[in-house]
C-alpha cells in the first residue's frame, strides 16, 4: 500500500513535531505527515525535564570555538522565541487544551554553585556568569536562603547562586501532546509507525519512506529528526564515514511526589554543568507537590540496556544533599529513561545534505527541545526556499555531512578528558589523602586515554564525556566499540579526503 505526502517528518518527539506545524503553518496548502511509534519508547522529549535553558548549558567550551558559539547562538534565538512560540501553539490548539502547558510552566531558574561541586563546575559556573555579563541577559546573584525551595544538606551548602530570569522549564510531556494537537489542527497527518527505510530509486533523491510493516509513503522530502534512529536510516543512503556516527547518551530522571515535608520550590534548582555531564536539575511539575530530578548520562555506540544503578543513586544522592534534603523522604512517583542523540563530536545534525530531498534535524544532545522552535524555523525555511534561511549563518557550522568537528588538538584533548576524569572521581566520592592533590588521578587517567587515542591509528580529538570513562580500562581497546571508531574514521577520511 503506497500512500503521498509532500514532506514526511521521521520522528515525532518535540523537535520533529515543531518542524511539521512550522512548515504547516507557513505553507498550509502542503500535505505533511509525521511518522514515529506512539509508544516513543526511550524517545529524549518525553523523559526530559525539558528545561528553557541557555545561558544555563554554558560551560568554559562555549567562547572558545565558533562552533561552539553557532551553537550558542542557536540557543539564544531559541530563548527570544519561546514566549511567541507558546503564544502561537495555545491559538493553535485553544486555552483550554494548552492548560497543562501553562500549568507546568516554571520561569526563572537558579544555578547553585555547590560547596561539594568539583573544580569544572566551578569553572563553568564562572563562564556563565561571565556570559550573562557579556550578552547583556538579566541575572543577579543572589543569597542562597532567598531561594524557595533550596534547602541542601548541611556540608553542602551552596557557595553562590546565580538566578537567570528568563530561563526556566515547561513539561516535556504536556508540551508534545499540545505538539501533536496543534499538528492536528494544522492538518498534519500523524502516523503511528516506525519507518524501516529511507525510499532512494536508481540512488537519486530520496522519494519517501518505507515502514516495518511493508506500507510506503511517498513525499518530495524527507526530514530525519528520529533522534538516534536518524544515524542509522542516514546511513542506509549516504557513504560510510559521510556523516559523524550517532551515539546513544542513556539518561534516568526521575518524578517524585512530596511527603509532609513543606511546600516545593517553584522554580528549577540545577548546578552548572559537570565534568563528563549534565548539570543535576530539580523541576517544578504542575502538580503542587510533584518535583523532576535529573539526569544521568551515559553515551556509548550501541544501546545501553539501561542504567548504571551506581548512577541512578548518585544522582538521588546528590539531589537531597546539594539542593532539598527533604527530596530524600518524598515519594518516587515515576522512573524514566531516555535516549540522547549524540553525534561524535557533540555538535548537530541540522539541513541539507548531498542527497536532493533529504534534510536532517538531530544529534541535538540536551538541546533539542531548548532549540526546537529555532530548529523549526530554520528548517521550514530551507525545505520552503525562504531566502531568510540565507541569513541563519549560526546554522552552517551543522553541515551533516563532515569531518567530526575538532575545537582542540589531540594533545589537549588527552589532558582535558584526564581532567574531567579526576573530577568525574571526585563527584562519585573519590577522596585523595590531606598530603595529595587530584594530580595522581589525573595522571592515571591520561595514561589509559592516551594508550586509547594511540589505539585510533590517525585519530581527531573527541569531546571528554565521549571518551571518559567509557575507556579508561585498557583493555577497552579491544571492544566493539573502539573498532566501531576506527572504522568509521578511516571510512571517514577515505569519504572526505582529509
Amino acid at each position: 500500500m503506497r500512500s503521498l505526502a509532500d514532506v514526511i517528518v521521521v520522528g515525532n518527539g518535540a523537535l520533529g513535531l515543531s518542524v511539521a506545524v512550522e512548515i504547516a503553518r507557513r505553507a498550509p496548502e502542503l500535505k505533511v505527515s509525521v511518522i514515529g511509534p506512539a509508544e516513543r519508547a526511550r524517545a529524549a522529549s518525553v523523559a526530559a525535564g525539558a528545561m528553557l535553558n541557555c545561558f544555563g548549558e554554558v560551560t568554559t567550551y562555549t567562547g572558545r570555538h565558533p562552533v561552539s558559539a553557532a551553537r550558542f547562538a542557536v540557543a539564544r534565538e531559541a530563548l527570544d522565541l519561546w514566549p511567541q512560540w507558546l503564544a502561537a501553539l495555545e491559538e493553535d490548539v485553544g486555552g483550554a487544551n494548552f492548560r497543562a502547558v501553562r500549568a507546568s510552566w516554571s520561569e526563572g531558574t537558579f544555578v547553585i554553585m555547590s560547596s561539594s561541586s568539583g573544580r569544572i563546575a566551578g569553572e563553568n559556573f564562572a563562564a556563565m556568569c561571565a556570559a550573562a555579563e557579556e550578552h547583556g541577559e538579566p541575572h543577579e546573584l543572589v543569597a542562597p536562603e532567598e531561594v524557595a525551595g533550596l534547602s541542601p544538606r548541611l556540608g553542602h551548602r551552596p557557595l553562590r547562586v546565580l538566578h537567570l530570569r528568563r530561563e526556566g522549564a515547561v513539561d516535556g510531556r504536556a508540551m508534545v501532546a499540545a505538539l501533536e494537537q496543534a499538528a492536528r489542527e494544522r492538518r498534519v497527518e500523524l502516523v503511528p509507525a516506525t519507518v524501516r527505510a529511507l525510499l532512494r530509486p536508481s540512488g537519486g533523491a530520496v522519494s519517501g519512506v518505507e515502514l516495518q510493516d511493508g506500507r510506503t509513503v511517498s513525499a518530495g522530502a524527507v526530514v530525519l529528526a528520529a533522534g538516534v534512529a536518524s544515524g542509522a536510516l542516514a546511513g542506509q543512503v549516504l557513504p560510510p564515514g559521510a556523516v559523524p556516527p550517532m551515539l546513544h547518551g542513556t539518561g534516568l530522571a526521575v518524578t517524585v511526589k512530596r511527603a509532609n515535608t513543606g511546600p516545593r520550590g517553584p522554580h528549577v534548582i540545577r548546578t552548572p554543568n559537570r565534568a563528563g555531564t549534565c548539570g543535576l536539575h530539580v523541576v517544578p511539575l504542575a502538580g503542587e507537590d510533584e518535583q523532576y530530578i535529573g539526569a544521568t548520562n551515559v553515551i556509548t555506540f550501541d544501546p545501553a540496556p539501561g542504567v548504571y544503578l551506581g548512577l541512578a543513586q548518585t544522582m538521588m544522592r546528590q539531589a537531597s544533599e546539594q539542593v532539598d534534603e527533604a527530596l530524600a523522604v518524598s515519594y518516587v512517583h515515576r522512573w524514566m529513561i531516555g535516549t540522547r542523540p549524540i553525534p561524535l563530536d557533540c555538535y548537530p545534525l541540522i539541513g541539507a545534505c548531498s542527497i536532493p530531498g533529504l534534510l536532517f534535524a538531530t544529534g541535538t544532545y540536551r538541546d533539542g527541545f531548548h532549540s526546537s522552535p529555532a530548529i523549526a524555523r530554520h528548517l521550514a525555511a530551507l525545505l520552503l526556499q525562504d531566502t531568510a534561511a540565507e541569513k541563519d549563518t549560526p546554522f552552517t557550522h551543522f553541515a551533516p555531512e563532515r569531518m567530526p568537528i575538532q575545537t582542540m588538538s589531540v594533545p589537549e584533548a588527552v589532558d582535558d578528558t584526564a581532567r574531567h576524569a579526576a573530577d568525574t572521581m571526585h563527584d562519585q566520592g573519590t577522596r585523595m589523602p590531606w598530603w595529595l592533590d587530584s594530580t595522581p588521578l589525573e595522571e592515571w587517567a591520561r595514561a589509559r586515554i592516551r594508550t586509547f587515542y594511540e589505539s585510533l591509528e590517525d585519530p581527531v580529538a573527541l569531546p571528554p564525556e565521549v571518551v571518559d570513562p567509557q575507556f579508561l580500562d585498557p583493555t577497552a581497546i579491544e571492544t566493539r566499540s573502539v573498532d566501531l571508531l576506527r572504522r568509521y574514521l578511516r571510512a571517514a577520511r577515505a569519504h572526505h579526503g582529509t
